[in-house]
């Protein structure tokens, strides 16, 4: 308890873009739990710490309406969600057989992120699996990356809140040129659990 309140307000004021596997993650209009389980885990540790998220997975509900979503309108939403983030949170599962979840959208966001000097927090297996490409395995040496390993974090996932404060403060005072975030405010969702507490936001305009 303690420790939960020593957390509760770093993130304050900090935007949070919480990606991951969803298409080829789905299995009917629901997401594998070996996904949506440490999604679910990064979006309540950054809300926990007073970070605002913004995730794909909650605009659509978890799988259950990902299909009522058109390429154009997922792409501005995201592409918008990235130039207005304080730091990208890519979540990359692996699966049974030890390989990484497919999820090519979340690739393209990481290509985003480091053209846009984002800095990165990617949560997944560490040492990277054997199937990650060579861009992904490389990624550190181009852009602000830090690796969270995925069974470090499902054991304290609030550690990945301390990680963030750091990362984003850490940019925030370095010298380095970086593109600036839009200044497009996002409209609340009233109709999302995560977005009634204040935190998430989830809309396309």
């Amino acid at each position: 308890m303690d420790r939960f309140r020593s957390v509760q307000t770093i993130l304050s004021g900090i935007d949070v873009f919480i990606g991951g596997p969803i298409q080829h993650a789905l299995r009917g209009d629901a997401l594998i739990n070996k996904v949506q389980d440490p999604i679910i885990s990064a979006i309540d540790a950054v809300t926990d710490a007073g970070g605002n998220v913004f995730s794909a997975h909650v605009a659509e509900a978890f799988g259950k309406q990902t299909a009522y979503f058109t390429p154009d309108e997922v792409s501005v939403r995201d592409f918008r969600w990235m130039n207005k983030c304080d730091v990208f949170v890519p979540v990359l599962p692996i699966q049974a057989n030890g390989a990484l979840v497919r999820t090519d959208g979340t690739h393209v966001e990481l290509g985003w992120a480091s053209a846009l000097r984002r800095p990165i927090v990617l949560v997944t297996a560490h040492p990277f699996t054997e199937d990650a490409s060579h861009l992904l395995k490389g990624l550190p040496r181009v852009g602000q990356v830090t690796v969270l390993g995925i069974d470090e974090f499902l054991k304290d996932p609030l550690h990945l809140a301390t990680i963030i404060a750091r990362v984003v403060g850490t940019s925030m005072s370095a010298s380095l040129p970086r593109v600036a975030k839009a200044s497009t405010m996002e409209r609340p969702n009233s109709t999302s659990p995560l977005k009634q507490r204040g935190k998430v936001n989830d809309n396309v305009t």
